[in-house]
C-alpha cells in the first residue's frame, strides 16, 4: 500500500485537530516535505495529546532564539509524512506544557532545551541536569543569543557532578556498580550505573554529555560548505549521515536541485558506510561473548572495505565527501569496476561466514533471549534502525519517505523486521541490512547517469529554512537549518538515532545478568558523541 501524499494525509489528521477546538495555523509550503502548523503555546500539550492518540512517532524537539521570542519545534511521523509543530514564546518567561506523559522518549531533548535554553517544561517528570552538568552556573544557557562562543577559562576546572540524584534501588543483597564516564577502550565518556541482586540487573542508568562539543554554538555564523564539514563531525562514524542530512536541509532551503549523479553517488557513500559499521559491529558483538575468530573476520572486511573508499573517495571514512549542492569528486569507471568486484567477493564471503555463525551453537546460546526489548516498548521510545526492527517496527526512510536517488528507481528497499527484541536479532538485521545494501550498491554502480555534472551552483537562501531526513545506519538521521538575513547560518539542529536507541538499553538489560551487559550494549552501539552536542 502506498503512504498517502501529505496533503491527503493532512486532509484526514486536520477534522481530528478541529474536532479538539484548536487554534492552528497550516503552511505547506515553510518546511517542504513535511507539514507545519504553528500553534499558541498554551495548546502545545492538547496538540501532542491528538497526535499521540492519531498514533503518530515523534521525531525530534528543538529550540530557536529570535529576536523577541523563543521558536520551539516538535517533529512528528506517520506513513512517511512528517509533521512540524511550532509554538512561540515569551523571552522572558519561556514555558511549555512537558510532552513526557505522551511520549516518554522525549524527556532527553526538553532537559537538553531546557539547559541550553533556559525553557522550562512544566510538569516534567525529570528535571535533571542532561546537557549542562557543571560547566555553567545555573542561570546561564549557552544556546542564547547573548552567551558567547568563547569566553575566559574559569580559574578552577570544573567540578565533578558527584551530586547527580541517580535513581536508587534498596533491600536486601542491592548493590551498585557504577561504569565510566572514562572506559577501558578508546571510546567517548559515559557513565553507566546499575543495581544488582547477585548477577541479575534491577535497573540501569545512563548518564551521558560529558563532553559537550558545542556543535549547536558552533554552527552559529557559518556558511553552508563549513556547515557541511561541521555536520560531519557530529557523529565520526556517521559522517555521512549527517552531513547528507545538514545538505539536503540546507538544499531545500535554497531550493538546490541535486544532479542525479550526485545523488546516486551519496547513496553510494551511505550504503558503504552502512556495510562498514555492520561488519565492524557483527564482529563485535560475536567478540563480546568470546568468539574472537568473527571478530578477525568482520574486521579484516572491515578493513579491506574502507580501504577502497580511501582509494575512490580520498578517506577512509569518506568524511567531506558530500558538499552543498552534490559531492566533491567523482568515481572513474576503473573505481566503479573494482568498486562492483568487491561487491561480489563480499558477497561469497558473507555467505560462507554467516553459515559459521549459524551453525555455533555457544554463539546461539549467549545471543538469543539475551537483552529482549519489547515490540511494545520499542514503539513507545520511536527506535530506530536495527534496534527498532529487531523489535517489529518497520519504518526506514528510504522505503516510507524515500528520498532522492532512492525514490528514483523500482529496485526498491527490503526492510529486514524481527519480532525477537533481543542481541541475536539485532545482529541478524545487521545482517540483512549488508545484504540490501550490495544489492542497492550492485544497482546503483550500473546505472549512474553518464556526462552528468556531480554539484550544481550554490547560492546561499536568505532568511529561509530546511530540515533534512535520511536513512543512516544507525537509523533515521532528522536535520533542522534556518539562514539569517545575509545568508549564514542561525540555526542548526541535528538529532542523530542514538537519542532514542540509547534509552532502550536501559529497558533492555533489565532481569539480564550484569555479565551480558557489554553484548547488550554493543548490540545498541548508540553513539555517545552524537547526542553530545
Amino acid at each position: 500500500m502506498q503512504n498517502p501524499s501529505a496533503e491527503t494525509w493532512w486532509q484526514t489528521l486536520q477534522p481530528t485537530l478541529t474536532t479538539a477546538n484548536l487554534t492552528i495555523h497550516p503552511d505547506l509550503k515553510s518546511l517542504p516535505p513535511a507539514y507545519l502548523i504553528v500553534i499558541a503555546p498554551n495548546n502545545w500539550y492538547a496538540v501532542a495529546e491528538v497526535l499521540a492518540r492519531s498514533d503518530m512517532r515523534w521525531v525530534a524537539l528543538w529550540a530557536d532564539q529570535q529576536p523577541l521570542e523563543f521558536v520551539v519545534n516538535a517533529a512528528y511521523e506517520q506513513f512517511g509524512n512528517y509533521l512540524i509543530v511550532r509554538a512561540h514564546i515569551s523571552l522572558n518567561l519561556p514555558r511549555l506544557q512537558s510532552l513526557t506523559p505522551l511520549f516518554p522518549a522525549i524527556h532527553r531533548m526538553e532537559r537538553h532545551v531546557q539547559d541550553l535554553y533556559g525553557v522550562t517544561f512544566l510538569d516534567s517528570l525529570d528535571t535533571r541536569r542532561w546537557t549542562r552538568h557543571q560547566a555553567w552556573q545555573a542561570d546561564e544557557f549557552p544556546l542564547r543569543k547573548q552567551f558567547p562562543l568563547q569566553r575566559p577559562l574559569p580559574h578552577r576546572p570544573t567540578p565533578p557532578d558527584f551530586e547527580y540524584p541517580f535513581m536508587a534501588a534498596t533491600g536486601t543483597g542491592v548493590y551498585e556498580i557504577p561504569v565510566g564516564p572514562v572506559h577501558a577502550g578508546v571510546i567517548e565518556p559515559g557513565h553507566f550505573r546499575f543495581q544488582a541482586v547477585g548477577e541479575q540487573v534491577l535497573n540501569l542508568e545512563e548518564r551521558l554529555g560529558y563532553v559537550h562539543k558545542g556543535v549547536e554554538k558552533l554552527a552559529e555564523g557559518r556558511d553552508a560548505a563549513s556547515l557541511a564539514r561541521l555536520a560531519g563531525r557530529v557523529s565520526g562514524d556517521t559522517t555521512v549521515g549527517h552531513t547528507w542530512a545538514a545538505c539536503m536541509a540546507m538544499e531545500r532551503a535554497a531550493a538546490v536541485e541535486v544532479p542525479l549523479r550526485g545523488l546516486m553517488l551519496r547513496a553510494i557513500m551511505a550504503e558503504r558506510e552502512r556495510i562498514a559499521n555492520h561488519l565492524g559491529d557483527i564482529g563485535a558483538i560475536c567478540n563480546d561473548v568470546g568468539f574472537a575468530f568473527a571478530l578477525y573476520q568482520f574486521h579484516r572486511l572491515k578493513e579491506l572495505w574502507l580501504r577502497v573508499n580511501q582509494q575512490c573517495f580520498g578517506h577512509r571514512m569518506m568524511m567531506d565527501c558530500i558538499i552543498p549542492g552534490g559531492v566533491k569528486s567523482d568515481l572513474t569507471p576503473a573505481m566503479i569496476t573494482q568498486q562492483r568486484a568487491q561487491l561480489l567477493d563480499f558477497g561469497k564471503e558473507l555467505k560462507e561466514l554467516e553459515g559459521i555463525i549459524e551453525r555455533h551453537m555457544g554463539l546461539e546460546d549467549r545471543l538469543a533471549t539475551t537483552g529482549i526489548l519489547s515490540q511494545e516498548y520499542a514503539k513507545k521510545l520511536g527506535c530506530l534502525g536495527y534496534v527498532g526492527r529487531a523489535s517489529g517496527q518497520t519504518f526506514d526512510v528510504r522505503k516510507h519517505a524515500p528520498y532522492s536517488p532512492y525514490e528514483q528507481f523500482q529496485f526498491g528497499v527490503k526492510v529486514a523486521t524481527l519480532t525477537t527484541g533481543d542481541v541475536e536479532g539485532r545482529m541478524m538485521v545487521r545482517w540483512q541490512e549488508i545484504y540490501t545494501s550490495l544489492e542497492l550498491l550492485a544497482q546503483i554502480l550500473v546505472c549512474l547517469p553518464e556526462n552528468e555534472s556531480i554539484a550544481t551552483e550554490w547560492q546561499p537562501p536568505y532568511a529561509a529554512e530546511g530540515i533534512g531526513m535520511i536513512e543512516g545506519w544507525r537509523g533515521e538521521i532528522f536535520s533542522y537549518v534556518r539562514f539569517d538575513e545575509v545568508g549564514k547560518v542561525d540555526r542548526y539542529f541535528p538529532r542523530d538515532p542514538s537519542w532514542l536507541n540509547w534509552q532502550a538499553l536501559e529497558l533492555l538489560i533489565m532481569g539480564n545478568i550484569v555479565p551480558d551487559f557489554p553484548v547488550c550494549n554493543k548490540s545498541v552501539n548508540g553513539s555517545y558523541t552524537g547526542c553530545d552536542l
